[in-house]
């Protein structure tokens, strides 16, 4: 298929009758040079059409690696625990009039009580501390939360046993407001023969009765104090007090 573009040769032929060097016989000459056997392609010259001079607007940003404005600080866990070094944090550095305390004020961070401790036996525990203040290098946390870890909370969970929850809110002497959340089960006695041990609802409501009295003794004290209650004797001094007043 043959295909000619008799307007590459008119755009020649004017160019050329202006300067004067040119007749009707070259634009003859240019539309029979034009002619091929496949499609031909127009190309526009780049002087002709400013767009084609001109680049993307704002042109090609320059990528930066964003750890070149990080920092590092220190994670310090409140003076009740063993070990008072949690990790370290990132933190934009302070640039202008962000500053890189305000990144870091607020933020809420999880750890083991193991670690904190140094006991193993208490590896199921985890707090989670809140970052209140920052000097120097250094986050200065308190006490934000504590929970019991998913694999050890299925593993309380059993068939053929009672299941009894209490929840409290409650007050420190120091003005801080907590809500405590207290499980328990019931067990089998040593020479039980039946399979199941269920509690009946009557005995369900004194043991959750009992709950919240042992709670809200414990909890009149600092908000330090109570958290060493927390991950140390709370737990056993309610489990004793029920097992003996309700033995059955």
């Amino acid at each position: 298929q043959v295909h000619a573009t008799p307007v590459v040769g008119v755009l020649w032929h004017r160019r050329k009758r202006k300067q004067g060097a040119a007749s009707s016989s070259s634009f003859i000459v240019s539309c029979s040079s034009s002619v091929s056997s496949r499609p031909s392609t127009f190309i526009m010259a780049v002087g002709k059409n400013k767009k084609l001079m001109k680049g993307k607007k704002g042109g090609k940003k320059k990528i930066i690696d964003p750890f070149t404005r990080k920092e590092w600080y220190d994670i310090k866990a409140p003076n009740v625990f063993k070990n008072r070094q949690v990790g370290k944090t990132l933190v934009t550095r302070t640039i202008g009039t962000k500053l890189a305390s305000a990144g870091l004020k607020g933020r809420v961070l999880e750890a083991c009580v193991a670690d904190l401790n140094s006991d193993e036996e208490q590896a199921f525990l985890q707090i989670r501390l809140r970052v209140e203040d920052v000097q120097g290098k250094h986050c200065l946390t308190n006490f934000h939360g504590m929970r019991l870890s998913t694999d050890k909370v299925k593993g309380l969970v059993r068939k053929w046993q009672s299941l009894i929850e209490a929840t409290m809110d409650v007050k420190t002497t120091d003005g801080y407001v907590l809500r405590l959340f207290c499980i328990g089960f019931t067990k089998k006695r040593n020479n039980q023969v039946k399979s199941t041990s269920y509690a009946q609802t009557a005995q369900i409501r004194r043991i959750r009765r009992r709950m919240f009295g042992i709670m809200a003794r414990e909890s009149q004290c600092e908000l330090k104090d109570l958290v060493t209650k927390l991950y140390s004797s709370l737990p056993f001094s309610i489990s004793i007090s029920i097992s003996i007043h309700y033995p059955s």
